[in-house]
């Protein structure tokens, strides 16, 4: 199984990015795809999450600002993350469950920089 995050870059305060989580070796159904943060010196946490049936979470932090999507013929998820504040600045991971419970598989990181 791989997953790979891209997408992560520089941004202005108030910019937008989109982040793309591509997934291969997964053949069954997918549990949660999940997108986590961890800023430096912070505990790594939930930035957003769909679950199957279509539920999809945020965190409090970016409720209203980012939003979560997949598409499942591609093996791709995205994260669309608008009005950017220099706190979002974090390296970004995507999490891929198969069965809920299990940690899943995560990806190396992509790093978002928001700063003037």
């Amino acid at each position: 199984v791989q997953v790979v995050e891209s997408g992560g870059g520089l941004v202005q305060p108030g910019g937008s990015l989109r982040l793309f989580c591509t997934y291969s070796g997964i053949h069954f159904g997918i549990y949660a795809l999940g997108w986590y943060r961890q800023a430096p010196g912070k505990q790594r946490e939930l930035v957003a999450r769909i679950i199957s049936g279509g539920v999809t979470e945020y965190g409090d932090a970016v409720k209203g600002r980012f939003a979560s999507s997949r598409d499942n013929d591609k093996n791709t998820a995205f994260l669309q993350m608008n009005s950017l504040k220099p706190e979002d600045t974090a390296v970004y991971y995507c999490n891929v469950v198969r069965v809920r419970g299990t940690p899943g598989y995560w990806g190396q990181g992509t790093q978002v920089t928001v700063s003037s």
